[in-house]
């Protein structure tokens, strides 16, 4: 009987321990998600846009070396969208360890939110004032990467590569990209999650590596991303050269009717892209972990 109630003893001491050492409870990290989610609205609005910026500049270049790194590959489809995923995962890793802000996709505001610790108006604050950054830091880069000429890189076929996945984003159905917006930001905000359970930051980019490269390597969206990739899409349709190679990869004449700002990016893409988005940051995932953990009061007071 001693020998068991030993056994016991040592195992429980084992388990905090390793529970302690490597990460936080899910239930400790429901607690904290609220507590930073609070504090990330506090911030004032020059701050939150400067940190916005930041956020879309990031994506942008992610995105831009997952393009890199691709464009040339001879590999099978699946193994190539992973590269391509892996790559761009750098762009959350600087996000998070720096502290950018990326609209919907940090699920700690609305955890925040669904816990009545802030407001529906600082929520939604939150999420215009990111959004609007994110923007300008991706336009922003449009114009930096379209100077630096890396679009000329392989005999143009960087180029037409981009004009490709712009061309096919704009010309995919709402509810295409409704569904794949969802599970795109679900990800993203399953990859912040993991890294508030983390205790260093080689933890926190290990726990970004996997649900990120998932977005990439299964083709879902973020608003964030195509910010930057259509936009520039947009920019290069207009030089021959690079269209050029463009239909040689595409083996015919491209249709870029639709390749436009208004029409095309802000609403056959950006809508449906950004309303998949929220729903996915908020429902699926902070929706989810606020009613498995936070919804009863006595809990929900702890936050």
């Amino acid at each position: 009987m001693s020998e068991t109630k030993g056994t016991d003893i040592s195992n429980q001491k084992c388990n905090k321990l390793v529970t302690g050492a490597d990460a936080c409870e899910p239930f400790e990290t429901a607690k904290k998600a609220g507590l930073v989610g609070r504090a990330r609205t506090n911030l004032d609005a020059l701050t939150l846009l400067g940190l916005g910026i930041l956020a879309g500049v990031f994506i942008a270049l992610g995105m831009q070396l997952s393009v890199l790194v691709t464009h040339t590959a001879t590999s099978s489809y699946g193994l190539n969208q992973l590269v391509g995923g892996v790559a761009f995962t750098l762009s959350m890793v600087l996000i998070v360890i720096t502290g950018a802000e990326l609209f919907m996709g940090n699920p700690l505001v609305a955890m925040s939110f669904l816990s009545g610790k802030i407001t529906g108006r600082a929520f939604t604050r939150n999420v215009i004032i990111a959004f609007i950054g994110n923007l300008i830091g991706a336009l922003t880069l449009v114009v930096w990467i379209y100077k630096s000429e890396q679009w000329m890189m392989s005999n143009y076929l960087l180029g037409a590569k981009i004009i490709l996945m712009a061309n096919e984003k704009v010309n995919t159905s709402f509810g295409v990209l409704l569904a794949r917006g969802m599970m795109g930001n679900a990800l993203i905000c399953l990859g912040v999650w993991l890294c508030y359970c983390s205790k260093s930051n080689i933890d926190k980019i290990l726990s970004l590596l996997w649900p990120v490269s998932c977005i990439m390597a299964c083709g879902f969206e973020h608003g964030a991303v195509n910010m930057w990739l259509i936009p520039m899409g947009i920019i290069l349709k207009d030089n021959r050269m690079v269209l050029t190679v463009a239909e040689k990869v595409h083996g015919g004449r491209l249709d870029l009717s639709n390749l436009t700002f208004f029409k095309g990016f802000l609403f056959d893409n950006l809508c449906p892209v950004v309303l998949g988005n929220v729903i996915g940051g908020v429902v699926l995932v902070a929706g989810a972990y606020w009613f498995v953990y936070l919804r009863f009061p006595e809990k929900g007071k702890e936050v």
